[in-house]
């Protein structure tokens, strides 16, 4: 019985933190410069 009281206890407290990173880890937005290009030329080497 202690050992599922623990069990219990380490998800909830799993769930907590993920919960505070979740909403406290900062902004969301993905970048808007960057990402993939089709490559030309002299790039295809």
């Amino acid at each position: 019985m202690r050992g599922l009281q623990r069990a219990v206890l380490a998800l909830g407290l799993g769930l907590l933190v993920s919960l505070v990173v979740r909403f406290l880890g900062g902004d969301a937005t993905p970048p808007s410069t960057g990402g993939w290009r089709e490559l030309e030329g002299p790039d295809l080497r």
